[in-house]
């Protein structure tokens, strides 16, 4: 790039207004085709290129969208931020990533740090820990638009993106029910997060439906931590006795079936599991999941991303909120892919 090349320069050459210059640039119907021919040739003979900077600016905005994970190493989020590049790549923007680790005061310390910066918007995961949200509500109050998306926090009034995990949890149970299965179990996640809920009314709502009795000892809830799940999926297999597992996702699925052979279990025949996720890793195991409610992580992330480029672009009304729910699959490792 070189600098010493402006649009001033060009229409000092063309003898035209810097204006018409940059009108031109941007192929506006207003300036007629040869004079925008004119603009682009001379441009690129001299190797100007605009200042995606300056433009923003001009603009009152900063080219920057703020992404606030739980965790990237973790191959849903990751493929979220895949989703989320696309789309803001593709407006000529740059996407600054912060994770909380799942903890409380990280994710508050984020969002108030992004809140005295200027940035063009905020997608969040929200963090298990995460049981107050004035952090959030103060980012919308200072007119920072917001989307959250997979986990999302009760009585935030903002923009969201998830999947139907009531549907998939639903769905999930119903066809391990199918299979026979009559004592089946739930591993799932924190309180705090409103997909622990979800799941769990998609499980009890399926077993009802099944004329399965609705058993306390057969549901627990993990931190999502390897030792945790261990000694939840012992408590299982000594008092419960399930059949089958419906897990929070495919990392807690691994653990517990680890637990379950080093007891002598033979997976998906002594006890069957299911998940959340569909993982790539578990096509490389020997006895995988049976099942795996695949929650479209990338759609996510791009629909999420969308809904903020359209904010700023002023094709979105901010106070039109976008609220939506995508549909989840059933991903039958031993059959087809079954549309819920």
């Amino acid at each position: 790039m070189k600098e010493s090349i402006t649009i001033k320069e060009i229409a000092r050459r063309l003898h035209i207004s810097p204006s018409t210059v940059s009108r031109a640039l941007q192929n506006s119907p207003r300036i007629s085709v040869q004079t925008r021919q004119a603009v682009h040739e001379l441009a690129e003979q001299l190797q100007y290129f605009p200042s995606i900077t300056a433009r923003n600016l001009r603009q009152g905005r900063t080219g920057i969208v703020a992404v606030v994970l739980p965790e990237i190493r973790e191959n849903f989020f990751s493929e979220v931020v895949n989703g989320i590049e696309e789309v803001v790549f593709a407006a000529h923007s740059t996407v600054a990533l912060y994770q909380s680790h799942d903890r409380y005061d990280r994710e508050k310390q984020i969002l108030e740090t992004l809140a005295s910066n200027q940035v063009d918007g905020v997608l969040l995961s929200v963090a298990k820990e995460s049981q107050q949200f004035g952090h959030i509500q103060r980012l919308l109050d200072r007119r920072i638009p917001i989307v959250l998306l997979d986990r999302i926090p009760p009585k935030i009034n903002t923009h969201q993106v998830e999947c139907n995990m009531e549907k998939g949890a639903f769905e999930a149970t119903k066809w391990l029910a199918r299979r026979g299965c009559q004592r089946i179990a739930l591993l799932n996640g924190p309180q705090p997060l409103v997909a622990s809920e979800e799941r769990y009314r998609g499980y009890i709502k399926a077993l009802i439906e099944a004329k399965l009795s609705v058993e306390n000892s057969l549901i627990k809830r993990v931190d999502l931590t390897t030792a945790d799940i261990t000694e939840k999926m012992n408590q299982l297999l000594d008092t419960a006795r399930p059949d089958a597992v419906l897990a929070f996702n495919d990392y807690v699925a691994l653990d517990a079936m680890q637990v379950c052979r080093s007891r002598g279990k033979r997976i998906n025949q002594d006890i069957s599991f299911v998940s959340f996720a569909n993982l790539p890793l578990t096509t490389y195991l020997e006895y995988p999941p049976l099942a795996s409610v695949e929650q479209h992580p990338y759609k996510i992330g791009f629909t999420a991303a969308e809904i903020l480029m359209k904010i700023n672009d002023g094709t979105l009304n901010g106070a039109e909120l976008q609220k939506i729910v995508l549909e989840p699959e059933l991903v039958i490792r031993e059959e087809k892919t079954v549309n819920l």
